[in-house]
């Protein structure tokens, strides 16, 4: 289907199917229960599942596949969000011109850092990107202020042109009418389910950048990539160049980028600095190593693991704390939140940390090789579980 292979097609369906039914699946716990907390069902946290998820699978494409570690892609998902906020000023609220600007103005923005930091390899090439990015992030509060409106970040204002507006169109973004905070909320008994439309066309966009992928995996360009992951001195000997397919993996991976941070301005209206800064870079990072580097799903999974634990376990605080463990006696209650509380609410860091820890020790393939290793024992054990009846039809000898 769609030009893949069996295993491909039914991994983009599993996707698929994961993304769509994402409302269902993220609010298990009915809304007035104590284990609410942990529902992530709610529209701004499911747009960034998939937005992140975006920029994740492009990373993936440099890191994973081509084994070029950036530390300075954040600076195109600044970009992307720039350009999207200055398209809704110039030419009003419909995010198409935005998104599109995005990811023209990020790729324009690769091939020229590209160009420059592709010529070193290893830890070389990972500080040369770095500094790229802190470059544009310095100059984002500086000197381009009166394009970045610096520290109090871009916006739209009354006053913008917004020369395609009209006033029967919505004034935040929309999809030709539609607005993208439109949510429907459907009340099943003491479950809510929100359905909103800027996840839905954020999540159709991540499934065609996720197919993409595929396709990028599975192409004699990927291979090309692939070789230069395991051995580039060698392939340099075959008399081959492996600069213009290092080059294209870097524009196309910050294409990804852009587009998620022209995503991100949709969602909304309001471009930052602090998108570009290192630290955006590093989180990226984690997700793909966290999911799985060179794996299709996994930084995919990544991304929804990181935002998860981000967004829940900071929220947790004492009165949430109190409110668990209030069927205990007052000391045990004590004892019990002088224990938890630094792992959560300010601490959620420290949480993460250990986890990403243990990820990185127990499974050092991050969550899709435990998933595989789930898989193997599961079919392992039908193999057993299958053998004696297989045994009991062999005649006797």
């Amino acid at each position: 289907m769609l030009g893949l292979e069996k295993k491909d097609t039914s991994l983009l369906i599993i996707v698929a199917i994961l993304t769509m039914c994402a409302p269902f699946i993220l609010n298990p716990f009915p809304a007035d229960s104590a284990m609410a907390q942990f529902n992530a069902g709610y529209p701004d946290l499911m747009q960034r599942f998939v937005i992140f998820g975006i920029f994740a699978i492009g990373f993936n494409i440099l890191f994973g596949l081509t084994g070029y570690l950036s530390f300075g892609h954040a600076a195109f998902l600044g970009i992307g969000s720039y350009s999207a906020v200055w398209m809704f000023k110039l030419l009003g609220y419909n995010i198409l011109p935005g998104i599109f600007l995005s990811v023209i103005t990020s790729g324009l923005f690769a091939l020229l850092i590209g160009y420059i930091s592709l010529r070193r390899s290893g830890i070389y090439f990972s500080i040369l990107t770095l500094a790229f990015a802190q470059m544009s992030f310095a100059l984002a509060y500086s000197v381009l202020t009166p394009l970045t409106n610096g520290e109090t970040g871009l916006q739209v204002y009354n006053s913008d042109p917004q020369y395609f507006h009209s006033d029967a169109m919505p004034n935040i973004p929309h999809l030709f009418g539609q607005e993208m905070q439109s949510t429907y909320t459907l009340d099943a008994g003491a479950w809510s389910f929100d359905f909103n439309t800027g996840y839905y066309l954020c999540a159709l966009i991540m499934l065609g950048m996720f197919y993409i992928a595929i396709r990028i995996f599975r192409s004699p360009f990927g291979l090309m990539l692939k070789a230069i992951k395991t051995n580039q001195t060698r392939l340099n000997y075959t008399g081959l160049n492996p600069r213009p397919y290092t080059l294209a993996a870097f524009v196309i991976s910050g294409m990804y980028a852009g587009l998620a941070g022209g995503l991100m301005a949709s969602m909304d209206p309001l471009a930052g600095a602090e998108r570009m800064q290192w630290t955006a870079s590093g989180e990226v990072v984690l997700m793909t190593i966290l999911g799985g580097a060179g794996t299709l799903i996994g930084p995919v999974l990544g991304a929804g693991f990181i935002k998860y634990f981000e967004n829940i376990f900071s929220k947790i605080n004492d009165t949430v704390l109190h409110q668990w463990f209030a069927f205990l006696p007052d000391g045990i209650e004590d004892f019990l939140i002088a224990i938890v509380h630094p792992f959560v609410g300010k601490g959620w860091h420290l949480t993460l940390g250990l986890m990403f820890m243990a990820i990185v020790i127990f499974l050092p393939g991050g969550l899709v090789e435990g998933g595989q290793k789930i898989a193997r024992k599961i079919r392992g054990k039908k193999a057993e579980d299958d053998a004696p009846a297989a045994s009991d039809t062999t005649p006797a000898e």
